[in-house]
């Protein structure tokens, strides 16, 4: 359950380092670069570039933190 977390904070981490141009080299795969590439088209109207990598990134976070908390319903953890 820890490590559902943990990976979701890992790509979320990469994703924002990437998209600061602190992360993976522009030749390597990234949604944070996606999201900056298209971020210098925002205010021209092309708001679309950024936005389907955004909602995968937000989707991908999403659907780590439910299966965590699958996995803590069915280990019966309870929160306190």
């Amino acid at each position: 359950v820890v490590a559902t977390v943990s990976i979701a904070g890992a790509i979320t981490l990469e994703a924002t380092l990437s998209f600061l141009g602190l992360g993976l080299p522009v030749t390597e795969p990234s949604l944070g670069l996606l999201i900056a590439n298209g971020f210098e088209f925002l205010l021209s109207g092309e708001y679309w570039i950024s936005l389907f990598p955004g909602l995968a990134l937000l989707a991908l976070i999403m659907s780590i933190n439910v299966v965590g908390e699958r996995l803590r319903r069915s280990f019966g953890a309870h929160r306190h």
